[in-house]
């Protein structure tokens, strides 16, 4: 056996921080979205707020098409896509602040109903890809002064769940959200069985 070997090899996270990403705050979802008004950057704006409503992976958000989400020149305020992972539709909800702001995209980047909702400039492609979003999250948690390596794409899908699940305690209701074919899948995706054993242990006296 080569000890050498053994040693020098070295672990795929080793040094990367893994498990699940934080959600965001709701000042911080505020930060952000005032920073993005300010520079009237619109189409971090619509990418933004829908990626909080809609709750979708990157994978499905990034390949969105105008007729996905309007009819004509206005933008729904249900809508259902097929997930890409799962192969299962699921609805999503598009609050007014997010229709007004996907309304102003969609006239600036005179879109058709066929066309992608978040177009990119490279040639091999003709969506944003998850790496591109990626990077533009990366740039949205940075500017307001948070640690890019504790936030990703994901945390957008679960920032809205997250607060909607403090709220309600409501898991069936997240789980359809989600997307989830199984309950399990939400209470691990949540991270929330300790938190509510805890909670409810403090609650409890004896």
């Amino acid at each position: 056996m080569n000890t050498n070997a053994t040693h020098s090899h070295q672990p795929w996270n080793k040094g990367k921080i893994v498990g699940q990403k934080a959600p965001l705050r709701v000042r911080d979802i505020w930060a952000i979205r005032v920073r993005l008004q300010l520079a009237e950057k619109t189409r971090d704006l619509a990418l933004f707020n829908l990626a909080i409503d809609s709750k979708l992976r990157a994978c499905d958000l990034t390949k969105l098409r105008l007729r996905d989400i309007a009819h004509g020149e206005h933008v729904s305020s249900r809508a259902i896509v097929m997930q890409q992972k799962t192969q299962h539709p699921v609805q999503f909800e598009i609050t007014e602040q997010t229709r007004t702001v996907l309304e102003a995209w969609m006239h600036r980047a005179h879109l058709r109903s066929e066309d992608f909702l978040f177009p990119t400039r490279l040639h091999d492609s003709e969506y944003l890809s998850t790496r591109q979003y990626a990077r533009i999250v990366k740039a949205w948690v940075t500017a307001i002064g948070l640690d890019p390596t504790m936030y990703g794409t994901h945390m957008l899908r679960r920032t809205k769940v997250s607060l909607i699940y403090r709220r309600t305690k409501n898991l069936r209701a997240v789980q359809l959200l989600l997307g989830h074919t199984k309950l399990e899948s939400t209470v691990r995706y949540l991270g929330i069985e300790v938190d509510d054993a805890l909670e409810m242990a403090e609650q409890t006296e004896v």
